[in-house]
């Protein structure tokens, strides 16, 4: 182990003893799947239970076995190679017939990717899914999320129509041509949409998210991390923002388009949405006019209160 490895270790060792003292007590059953957040780049961003869960674990799975040993030994935490398993997208289905059998056999098996969230852009569902389907029980352990995180910053206030929901899209097609029209589809969507983008890729998404104007997104870039950087400017503005520093090409990203509440002009819409109220209240006529129109339920919510008072 490295000595700079060991330094981080000794930090953790009030933690370690913490996370014992706090979540010691809880029932940990055998023949469990614990999914297990971990930090996004901020080593600090542990919970207790998983540091916890992590040390109790007989069986760790992950995306990268090198990269989960080296986080494990960041908290001090051993772990030999025979009870890491490399759990990842390519081999995800025969890795969780691994990991029925050892739980089967009576093994606590916590999974974790390599950052975040386990099935959130990572690894994990289907792991979780053919877990599930053995009748064997599955434990979430919530923590860290670049998707929350960046929700968290963006500064986006519900109102009466947006109930604060949002649209995770994640990571949008490579080829320019199926990318721009993922971005043509989601200039129609009304609710704060959540991307995810690799630092090789940003200034094409860049490009194709120009496309939206002046709708706002806030870039996260290395959340967490000693050089976070988290800006909100208008769409179009965002490939000039990356140029004007070449430091902002680097790192991970999570950005946010902030929702666009303008209501529905169709006059289809607007008929269906008056023939629905007319017979029904008001949720309901939404969701089905939604249901036939193919339009935004917040904006057609927004519609509906204007119909409303214009009625009354």
């Amino acid at each position: 182990m490295s000595h700079s490895v060991l330094s981080v270790a000794a930090s953790y060792t009030t933690a370690l003893r913490a996370a014992q003292e706090a979540a010691g007590s809880q029932n940990y059953r055998s023949g469990t799947l614990f999914v297990v957040a971990t930090p996004i780049g901020n080593l600090a961003d542990i919970s207790l239970r998983a540091l916890h869960v992590l040390q109790l674990a007989d069986v760790v799975a992950c995306e990268d076995t090198r990269h989960t040993q080296s986080m494990l030994r960041a908290y001090g935490i051993e772990k030999s190679s025979s009870q890491l398993l490399a759990v990842h997208q390519h081999n995800e289905a025969q890795g969780a017939q691994i990991v029925v059998e050892r739980m089967q056999q009576g093994a606590r098996v916590a999974y974790v990717s390599d950052a975040g969230t386990p099935a959130i852009s990572d690894p994990g569902a289907r792991l979780v899914a053919i877990v599930r389907q053995a009748n064997l029980p599955v434990v979430p352990l919530p923590g860290a999320s670049s998707v929350i995180t960046a929700l968290s910053a963006a500064g986006i206030s519900p109102d009466a129509h947006q109930h604060g929901e949002f649209v995770f899209a994640g990571f949008l097609p490579s080829k320019n041509a199926e990318r721009q029209a993922a971005v043509d589809t989601l200039a129609k969507e009304h609710r704060a949409v959540v991307l995810l983008e690799a630092p090789h890729r940003i200034e094409a998404l860049a490009l194709a998210l120009a496309s939206l104007d002046a709708r706002s997104i806030t870039v996260g870039r290395e959340l967490t991390k000693q050089f976070e950087e988290i800006a909100t400017l208008a769409a179009q503005d965002l490939p000039a923002w990356l140029a004007a520093d070449a430091n902002r090409l680097r790192g991970e990203f999570a950005l946010v388009l902030h929702p666009n509440a303008s209501p529905p002009s169709n006059e289809v819409d607007t008929r269906v949405l008056e023939l629905l109220l007319a017979e029904l209240p008001l949720k309901t006529a939404v969701r089905l006019a939604a249901d036939i129109t193919g339009e935004s339920r917040n904006a057609l919510y927004e519609l509906a209160l204007n119909l409303k008072k214009q009625a009354n």
